[in-house]
C-alpha cells in the first residue's frame, strides 16, 4: 500500500487547509461534509470526531491509510478527542498543532492535549499560512514504522516545530 494519511479534528482545526497546502493546493478551505480522498491524504469531517456515533466511520476509513494525523487547533481550549484515543487505531500515529502563528495560540496548551491522545508518535507544530511544520509532515508520511519516525525525530530534535511523545500515561 502506498503511504497514505487520515486527517481527524474537530470541525475548524484546520484539516482541509492543511491538506491543500500538503498537496501544493491554493485552493480555499471549504466545510468538508464527507470523506475527501486527494493524493496521498484522506480529509474527514469534524463531525466524526466530535460525534461518537461516528467513530466507526473513522475505524473503516483507517484500514485504507498507514498514518492518522490527529490535529489539535492551537486557539482551542478544548479538544475533541479521548485520552489514548490513538491506541485504538492500529496506524502510525502523528500529533499535529494547527494554527500555531495565530495571535490567540497556545502552543503549550495544545501540546499537553495532544499529548494525552497520542499514546506513542511525533508532535509537529504547524502553519499552514506560514508553511511552518509543512515538510516534517510530508517527511513522516514516507516513514513505514514508529522506530524511523522517532529516528528522525531525534536527526531534528533541535526544531521548535518537531516533538515526540511516548508516554502512555500522562498526569
Amino acid at each position: 500500500m502506498k503511504n497514505r494519511a487520515m486527517l481527524i479534528g474537530a470541525i475548524d482545526a484546520g484539516k482541509s487547509t492543511l491538506t491543500n497546502v500538503l498537496l501544493g493546493k491554493d485552493d480555499d478551505a471549504v466545510k468538508t461534509q464527507t470523506l475527501m480522498y486527494d493524493g496521498w491524504i484522506v480529509d474527514t469531517p469534524g463531525e466524526y470526531t466530535e460525534n461518537p456515533m461516528y467513530y466507526k466511520n473513522i475505524m473503516a476509513t483507517a484500514m485504507e491509510v498507514t498514518h492518522v494525523f490527529y490535529l489539535q487547533d492551537a486557539t482551542s481550549t478544548k479538544t475533541i478527542f479521548p485520552p489514548g484515543f490513538s491506541s485504538g487505531i492500529a496506524k502510525l500515529s502523528i500529533g499535529v498543532i494547527t494554527k500555531c502563528d495565530h495571535p490567540e495560540a497556545n502552543i503549550a496548551r495544545s501540546f499537553d492535549k495532544i499529548k494525552s491522545v497520542i499514546t506513542n508518535g511525533p508532535i509537529v507544530i504547524t502553519s499552514a499560512v506560514e508553511g511552518k511544520g509543512i515538510n516534517h509532515l510530508k517527511e513522516l508520511v514516507q516513514m513505514t514504522s514508529m522506530e524511523q519516525m522517532r529516528r528522525y525525530y531525534e536527526g531534528n530534535a533541535e526544531d521548535d516545530y518537531l516533538l515526540y511523545t511516548d508516554s502512555l500515561y500522562t498526569l
